[in-house]
């Protein structure tokens, strides 16, 4: 995979593209709220390891916050992201020659299997609609080699500390309203599934289930994609 920012086909969600580039320079601060700091150091602690000499596909990288952690031990990272903006934050990181960045749509993942042997996306799933989960985990598995370790990290809902749900459409997908620095306000689809609709997504994609992690804060779901080791 070149190093150079490529152009995927597809087409991200128009509302939620707009949303995260509007909120690109402000990202970040939802790492700094003091009560999810000490689950923030022990999933950098379990997650470094998990993708030691790995080429890494990393899908919806915002502004590189979870790539860097990824990045001290993966062999190397390619973060792909719908919203130009974050990704001029994520490349001022300066994570390294190993690490490359590219603008691309997590519904249209490249198919270049021999590129990649293991897959991250951090804050991505929940807001993935539930009737797009599957095709969505298909999409991914068509990117890794059979048997390639997956990580998804999201967070839990947590009253008081998460942003409320203000409706729960027919489909069952639950949406917050958020507001940001400029005052501007955003319909936002955020989901919080369980395990057992992570269980049940990755079934249906053809996945043996995974193994689930719960913090106080947040949760990840690492599983392997389809076929032998």
């Amino acid at each position: 995979m070149a190093p150079s920012e490529v152009e995927l086909a597809g087409g991200a969600d128009a509302a939620l593209r707009a949303y995260y580039a509007a909120r690109a320079a402000e990202y970040d601060a939802i790492y700094r709220k003091p009560e999810r700091q000490a689950d923030l150091r022990a999933l950098e602690a379990w997650l470094v390891p998990r993708f030691r000499g790995a080429r890494v596909l990393e899908m919806a990288c915002g502004t590189g916050y979870w790539t860097q952690f990824l990045a001290r031990s993966a062999a190397s990272v390619l973060g792909l992201d719908a919203a130009p903006q974050t990704l001029a934050l994520a490349r001022a990181r300066a994570l390294g020659a190993h690490v490359h960045w590219a603008v691309g749509d997590a519904y249209a993942l490249p198919r270049t299997p021999e590129a990649f042997d293991a897959a991250f996306a951090g804050f991505w799933f929940s807001h993935i609609p539930k009737a797009r989960r599957v095709a969505f985990l298909l999409g991914l598995h068509a990117a890794l080699p059979a048997g390639a370790p997956v990580v998804l990290l999201d967070n839990c809902f947590v009253p008081g500390s998460s942003t409320p749900i203000c409706e729960t459409d027919a489909a069952g997908d639950t949406w917050q309203r958020r507001t940001l620095g400029d005052g501007s306000e955003h319909r936002v689809l955020k989901n919080f599934p369980d395990r057992t609709e992570l269980d049940s997504a990755a079934a249906r994609a053809g996945a043996a289930p995974g193994e689930f992690h719960r913090w106080p804060y947040f949760w990840a779901y690492a599983y392997r994609t389809p076929g032998p080791r």
